[in-house]
């Protein structure tokens, strides 16, 4: 494994219940902005035990509408932390994105 897919991790596992990141936040916390398909990519391959279903498209809306855990969606999951969804199926970021901080 890549050193920036572990460092991709690392901020995956912090992500609160209730809370979600985009690719691209996680891209510029790590100080790579234009990284956010390789976070992608790592998010495919994300380990087993990680909050993957917390990182989603900047936009909020869900990238992965055929991945599950034991049946369970990435929408279900969400949803079962009070994660809610508009009509549209998006996540509204203002509501629920994870106010990671920059390093200085």
């Amino acid at each position: 494994m890549s050193e920036f897919y572990q460092r991709i991790y690392e901020i995956v596992a912090l992500i609160p219940e209730g809370k979600v990141l985009s690719y691209g936040q996680i891209a510029r916390f790590l100080g790579n902005p234009q990284s956010a398909r390789m976070v992608g990519w790592a998010m495919h391959q994300c380990p087993s035990g990680l909050p993957w279903h917390r990182v989603v498209k900047k936009s909020g809306e869900i990238p992965f509408h055929d991945r599950s855990i034991e049946g369970i969606s990435q929408r279900e999951m969400l949803e079962k932390e009070a994660v809610s969804f508009n009509a549209e199926g998006m996540i509204d970021m203002s509501l629920y994105e994870w106010e990671i901080e920059l390093p200085d």
